[in-house]
């Protein structure tokens, strides 16, 4: 663990967050790093434990994938095409000069296709192996509205309720290896929006960084709400903001952003750092479930007050994905 930080070390924090620029680039990153020593993500516990990240040929995932494996956890990819997990596999086992092959496996899963995911997550069930941790990392941004083959928008499907559906489907999986951890990986765009579940979706007003951000806004109030429901097993339930990192989406998506702030974007394995964190560790320090982390501590999930939601829009939020998934999650016993 690491040394416990100082009231100076507070107040850097505490400082850099205020700024959102610093504490977002990569200066943040650095800083923090160097403010109370982090251990490094090889020595982690990972040994024995065996974790999903979700779009893992690239980006952050790839990243977390990466980090995972040298703190000696087993890792499975879900990617959308084999030509995808091949790369993904050849990459990792160049980067890491290691003989991966009994610790790493990628399996297909498109999350556009809500009948695909049932079919991932019966495979999970099937095998003899355990899961201690699931990464949702697998997301993109989409130039105009359109709807997936289940009726429901892009965006929304994929960030929201197709992850929700892989959590509820596996959920025994996890609760039979504890302590086990979910995490969520958000955007800094989800603090200019306020969650509304009629508009989740964006019916309306359709603009991808706007449709982006409240599927992310929605991602942060459902972790919350499966700690709420679920606080009684051993699975944590966690979001982590990565920061501004260099990621091939944010080239793609966001090429005026990446000019503007390129010479101090994070690396991806920066931006990963925080999702593998809490990933491997057993336990948070007595830090309730269903926090937002960014850069190893807890941070508000609010930058401003009128993006806090109406009373009881969390609860809708969850009626209405579980109603889009066909799935009414269940408490799962223990193992």
């Amino acid at each position: 663990m690491s040394p416990l930080p100082t009231p100076v070390t507070r107040l850097v924090d505490a400082a850099l967050e205020a700024t959102v620029v610093l504490s977002f680039s990569r200066i943040g990153y650095e800083v923090r790093s160097h403010l109370v020593p982090w251990p490094d993500v090889a020595t982690l516990p990972g040994e024995g434990r065996r974790v999903l990240v979700t779009g893992a040929n690239s980006g952050l995932g790839y990243a977390a994938a990466r980090s995972l494996l040298r703190a000696g956890a087993d890792v499975l990819l879900s990617v959308r095409s084999e030509d995808k997990g091949e790369d993904a596999l050849a990459q990792l086992r160049e980067d890491l000069d290691d003989h991966l092959t009994d610790r790493i496996a990628y399996d297909l899963l498109d999350l556009g296709d809500l009948a695909q995911v049932r079919r991932f997550a019966a495979a999970r069930h099937d095998e003899d192996a355990p899961l201690h941790g699931i990464v949702h990392n697998a997301g993109a941004m989409f130039d105009e509205r359109g709807e997936t083959n289940d009726g429901l928008e892009r965006t929304y499907q994929i960030h929201v309720v197709a992850p929700f559906l892989l959590t509820a489907e596996l959920l025994p999986l996890l609760a039979a290896s504890p302590p086990s951890r979910v995490v969520t990986m958000t955007s800094g765009g989800m603090y200019a929006e306020k969650l509304v579940t009629a508009e989740v979706d964006s019916p309306d007003d359709y603009r991808p960084t706007l449709a982006y951000a409240r599927a992310k806004r929605a991602q942060v109030a459902l972790t919350q709400e499966w700690a709420r429901r679920f606080g009684e097993t051993d699975i944590g339930f966690h979001v982590a903001h990565p920061g501004w990192a260099l990621t091939p989406g944010v080239e793609s998506s966001l090429p005026g952003f990446r000019r503007l702030t390129g010479p101090i974007l994070r690396r991806p394995d920066q931006g990963a750092d925080t999702a593998v964190y809490l990933t491997l560790l057993g336990a948070t320090d007595g830090v309730r479930d269903g926090r937002l982390w960014h850069d190893r501590r807890p941070r508000s999930e609010h930058k401003v007050p009128w993006t806090v939601p109406e009373r009881g829009e969390a609860g809708e939020l969850w009626a209405r994905v579980c109603r889009d998934a066909g799935v009414e999650p269940i408490m799962p016993r223990a193992g």
